[in-house]
């Protein structure tokens, strides 16, 4: 198959909105998405897509910070390949590219979250050398 990975312009963040309202399962409006997109498009936030032909099926968010504990680090945010691309090693294809992509921006580390109870994502993470470091504790303010 022809898939392309790109790093997206911030100022076309509108096209994943389908994507990652999907990925939530429709839990935050894509109203909200856009508004939350339209503010990280001013912050340390990079987005890349997978392209297959001229349609968006896959997206993942990059968050690029210095960590005390790791240097300077980038974050995987809101990873998501829709369900018909899956089981093809398109996943293991995607995080090559953004290995060497986020290597040549000289990241010491990367870092994600996932949902607890999404256990194949945790086989993956953990065949792509991850390790579970600690929990991610959240609160509503």
């Amino acid at each position: 198959m022809d898939y392309q990975f790109k790093i997206l312009p911030n100022n076309n963040l509108e096209i994943i909105i389908p994507l990652v309202f999907e990925l939530n399962e429709g839990k935050v409006s894509q109203t909200v998405l856009k508004s939350r997109f339209d503010e990280m498009q001013h912050q340390n936030y990079e987005c890349v897509v997978i392209f297959y032909r001229d349609e968006v099926i896959g997206v993942t968010g990059l968050w690029f910070c210095t960590r005390h504990y790791a240097g300077k680090s980038v974050e995987l945010d809101h990873v998501y390949i829709k369900p018909k691309h899956r089981n093809k090693g398109l996943g293991k294809q995607f995080m090559d590219w953004i290995y060497t992509y986020v290597k040549e921006k000289d990241c010491n580390s990367m870092e994600l979250n996932t949902y607890v109870q999404n256990y194949p994502s945790h086989k993956f993470y953990h065949n792509e050398g991850y390790e579970i470091l600690g929990y991610h504790f959240y609160r509503n303010i």
